[in-house]
């Protein structure tokens, strides 16, 4: 791959992967676009989550480290039979909501046939998840009253929103972060701590796959597409854009709804149908 098409794909990784879109869609777009296609398309995906991930982290620094406390205390709660304290809530909410997409997401590289996984990544596929799960954030996001905080999250609710990644898991198109704010939203929580607690329970799921590609990278040789300067180049980028990406949503969630972002998913769903034909001919 050029210098120019890891940026773009990069650039691509890190705007989306924390906007209720699709970052895997968009990728996987711009992957069939530029010819990149089985182990070096998933390495660079999985290892631009790195960059991601790091942007996550730097942003919801304070989060980050009173979660990280709050696990120390969480073994150690059973000596002390203290009251959990809000970052050992936020340490366990996030443990909560964990496994079943990680089990979901190895069953589905371990058991389902090629075929089938080429079928889910199909376009018509990314482009009906688009607009489907497009049309639930919109129902969410306006079905009621929304006044719950993170304070009020039970391990119910964790387990509820941490379980939805795994759909966005198997089916691209559908975003994780996207059907995850749904979730929470569905719940009565606030846009910002719907947003907040996503990108949070997202972390465990991010160094999965981030240190999956990693891995990948290392062993890659000097004849295959993706390099490891490629990985790092794309972790780079996808930390700087991610990090802009993360600020400018939590800004939007302030002032106004997830509306802009449902339309948006429309716009592409339905653009993705009607030009197939024109990228099959790219």
């Amino acid at each position: 791959m050029s210098l120019l098409q890891l940026i773009i794909i990069a650039t691509l990784q890190g705007f989306t992967e924390w906007l209720p879109i699709s970052s895997s869609a968009h990728v996987l777009l711009a992957s069939d676009y530029f010819g990149l296609v089985g182990r070096d398309e998933l390495l660079i995906n999985a290892v631009s989550n790195l960059g991601t991930l790091a942007a996550m982290l730097l942003y919801f620094r304070k989060d980050v480290i009173s979660a990280v406390l709050g696990g120390f205390e969480l073994v150690a709660a059973p000596v002390t039979k203290k009251p959990l304290s809000p970052g050992a809530r936020l340490a366990l909410c996030i443990l909560v909501a964990t496994p079943i997409a990680l089990v979901v997401a190895a069953l589905y590289e371990s058991f389902l046939p090629q075929d089938m996984q080429d079928a889910l990544r199909s376009v018509y596929t990314v482009a009906g998840a688009t607009i489907v799960f497009g049309a639930l954030l919109w129902w969410a996001d306006v079905r009621g009253g929304r006044e719950r905080k993170e304070a009020d999250m039970t391990l119910g609710h964790a387990f509820l929103i941490g379980a939805t990644q795994a759909i966005a898991a198997i089916i691209p198109g559908t975003s994780r972060s996207g059907i995850t704010m749904t979730a929470a939203r569905a719940l009565g929580y606030e846009r910002s701590e719907a947003a907040r607690f996503s990108m949070l329970i997202g972390a465990p799921i991010l160094a999965a796959a981030g240190l999956y590609g990693a891995l990948g990278l290392m062993d890659a040789t000097t004849e295959g597409v993706v390099t490891f300067q490629d990985g790092m180049i794309v972790a780079a980028v996808a930390f700087i854009t991610g990090l802009a990406s993360i600020a400018a949503l939590m800004a939007i969630l302030q002032r106004m709804s997830f509306l802009p972002f449902v339309l948006y998913r429309f716009v592409l769903g339905i653009a993705l149908i009607l030009t197939t034909p024109m990228i099959g001919l790219l």
